[in-house]
């Protein structure tokens, strides 16, 4: 149960003095989520993202083009829209030492007269341009008399904004929240920590940001920035070192038989396992020879071969007697991953059984008895598997890919389903070494850098999409050698209001000229659309598969060698990188094509040059973490994941180490929290919405 004294910051936004329900419903657009409606503490960590400093207050003559200014005025001339309709009101104003023109659009001669009336003085506040030599200010933010001047704040927050909310709303909102719903909160902090970083208290840091008195207040290094910072990092690390503490203490049992099926699927492979893939197996092989639960990572770049370590992992448990049970993100995925692993498993005298949310009727019956006997001693499958319906005889591994995809404590739900399950996690996604912290705080790590034997590299070039011709000139040619194509479309449909190319469209023009040997794949399609689209390509009856992103995790299709991306400068580094791993993957040269619009705004330019620079994905992910910061670097957020309001990893990330090692040391003092610093720390968690650490404090 959350403490009481939280209940004001979890009431909703429109409880606060002004917030009525139409205005709520704003709010609700701008910060609410389909879990629930916004809140005040949804509000308050909606932090402003710069300010209007207002204090500059020159004489006219003294102010320049772009400058945010204040000038004290006084209203010399009207000058109304000459022939009426869609001509601006123009306002002269003066103060001896030169003219400024007001300009207004669409506004009435009875309103100017109103707020500008003739001779008299007013305070204007906003941005000085310059047109046809003279200066002018159009629609300026304040317009006030010298006594409504004297009360404005002259430091103002901007925040991020809605449709029909303002920024001013949104600070009047803030303010209410500030003085009528924030309790004063017990600290959380270690006074010494406070008071070496000269740290504000919790509440005044809040008040710092929304009610700033300088510029400087917003500065990456400004204390109170800095100490809510550390605080979203210390609960973040707190639940993972909670969690970690967890799945360590629950009772483990030994998962590492004597070898035999681990060299009978080795032996049936078609390639020799890289250095990186020995090592991954006897680091997964030494865990679950141990009696604690194994909870480890394995981190690969695209196309390392992380699946067969998974295999040979879970031919590890089936050894000792138990099942594994590997965890996709997708239909797709799992489907692909059976089809790769269950006759390598097969070679070995190893059952392997499929269970997705698409599997209906007898086939699910059949899989699910399966599973409860133990005849099937490794399950591949979606979400679908940790579902009530689904009784594992001995879980004993369990494996997930792409994790993040999941979410941090999703993990744990699969392992409920068995007695001491050691689990591995699996990511293609390269992280720098601040996000692995922030994700995967509470793991050992393996690491694969190398790429299986006869890879090659792939040649990554930029296109102009005024040049499209060329592409598709290009692409017939190497349709005549036999060559397979994706062509990625950020849209599945054209849409209106954004100039993309979309799937439906691309995949009709590409027909037109190619006929059909051109498939389309996007996720509007049904699970057995998509398959048999998959399936097309994988046996060359289509040759050119015309994509969305579902082709960004997993897909493999050695006989791939040339990828289009189609509008690449709307895509992230990342995802780009994802993108570029789905060819390369067999023992043929491969081309990427990023097709981009001009001009390019400069982050696009930097993502296309690092593109064409190097394949090493981890170089590429902390580019990407420079470029756009944490928060869209793992893709999609998903409940459970960090998603930081407050920290901003790309300024922060010093913090991260000093909350993990903070985070390990309160708990080897204190392990149920139980002390007064505790306490304040269960309201932290509570605060920062980790209430599933706090869950496992009360089962533990």
């Amino acid at each position: 149960m959350r403490p009481a004294l939280l209940d004001p910051l979890f009431a909703p936004v429109t409880t606060l003095p002004g917030v009525g329900p139409r205005v709520g419903a704003l709010f609700n657009r701008l910060l609410g989520t389909p879990e629930h409606e916004a809140r005040v503490v949804d509000l308050l960590f909606h932090l402003p993202h710069s300010v209007i400093d207002r204090s500059r207050r020159p004489a006219i003559r003294d102010t320049r083009e772009g400058d945010i200014v204040t000038l004290t005025v006084r209203v010399a001339e009207h000058r109304p829209a000459a022939y009426g309709g869609k001509a601006p009101f123009r306002v002269l104003v003066e103060d001896g030492t030169g003219d400024v023109t007001l300009v207004f659009f669409g506004m009435t001669q009875a309103r100017i007269d109103k707020m500008l009336p003739l001779g008299a003085t007013r305070v204007v506040s906003g941005t000085i341009a310059v047109w046809e030599g003279f200066r002018q200010m159009v629609h300026p933010d304040r317009i006030m008399s010298e006594e409504e001047a004297e009360g404005q704040p002259l430091i103002e927050p901007v925040y991020g904004q809605t449709e029909g909310l303002t920024s001013r709303a949104i600070a009047r909102a803030a303010q209410a929240a500030l003085s009528t719903r924030l309790p004063a909160l017990p600290e959380w902090q270690d006074a010494a920590w406070l008071a070496r970083e000269k740290f504000p208290a919790f509440g005044e840091a809040l008040a710092a940001l929304h009610r700033p008195e300088s510029v400087a207040a917003f500065a990456p290094e400004s204390p109170a920035r800095r100490r809510l910072a550390y605080d979203e990092l210390l609960a973040s690390q707190l639940a993972l070192a909670l969690m970690r503490a967890s799945h360590r203490k629950a009772a483990g049992r030994v998962n590492a038989g004597d070898g035999r099926l681990v060299a009978a699927i080795e032996a049936a492979l078609p390639f020799a396992l890289t250095d990186g893939q020995r090592e991954a197996v006897a680091d997964i092989r030494r865990d679950l020879a141990e009696p604690q639960r194994m909870l480890r990572l394995l981190q690969g770049d695209v196309g390392s071969g992380k699946t067969v370590v998974a295999l040979l992992a879970m031919a590890s448990a089936v050894e000792a007697g138990r099942q594994a049970a590997l965890m996709a993100p997708t239909d797709i995925l799992a489907r692909q991953h059976f089809a790769r692993l269950e006759p390598l498993a097969r070679a070995a005298g190893i059952e392997v059984a499929l269970l997705t949310g698409r599997d209906k009727g007898a086939a699910r019956t059949k899989a699910l008895a399966a599973i409860e006997s133990g005849a099937a001693q490794i399950v591949i499958g979606t979400h679908a598997l940790f579902q009530e319906a689904v009784a594992f005889q001995d879980l004993g591994f369990a494996v997930i890919d792409e994790q993040h995809r999941f979410g941090v404590h999703q993990r744990f739900a699969l392992s409920r389903k068995g007695d001491g399950v050691d689990l591995l996690v699996m990511t293609a996604t390269p992280i720098p070494r601040t996000l692995m912290l922030t994700f995967f705080g509470d793991m050992d790590v393996s690491l694969l850098k190398e790429k299986p034997a006869g890879r090659q590299p792939v040649d990554t070039r930029a296109v102009p999409i005024d040049r499209l011709g060329d592409v598709v000139d290009g692409l017939a040619r190497a349709l005549e050698r036999g060559a397979r194509t994706y062509w990625v479309c950020p849209l599945v449909s054209e849409s209106e209001t954004i100039d993309l190319a979309a799937a439906d469209e691309r995949f009709a023009d590409l027909t037109r000229i190619f006929g059909p040997v051109v498939g389309l794949l996007h996720g509007k399609m049904s699970g057995r659309d998509k398959d048999a689209a998959m399936a097309a390509f994988q046996r060359g009856e289509t040759r050119i598969l015309v994509a969305t992103t579902v082709i960004e995790v997993g897909v493999d299709v050695p006989e791939a060698t040339i990828m289009v991306i189609e509008h690449a400068e709307r895509f992230g580094l990342a995802q780009l990188h994802q993108l570029r791993g789905r060819i390369g993957r067999g023992s043929g040269a491969s081309t990427c094509l990023l097709v981009y619009k001009a001009p390019l705004g400069e982050v696009s330019k930097a993502r296309i040059s690092i593109m064409r620079e190097t394949e090493d994905g981890f170089r590429i992910a902390e580019e990407d973490l420079r470029l756009r910061g944490e928060g869209e670097i793992l893709g999609t957020r998903q409940s459970g994941t960090p998603g930081f309001r407050l920290a901003r990893l790309e300024e922060d990330a010093d913090l991260l180490p000093v909350a993990r090692d903070d985070a390990r040391l309160i708990l080897e003092r204190d392990t149920t929290l139980a002390s007064e610093r505790g306490q304040a720390l269960r309201v932290l968690l509570y605060l920062f919405e980790r209430d599933e650490a706090i869950r496992l404090l009360r089962a533990g």
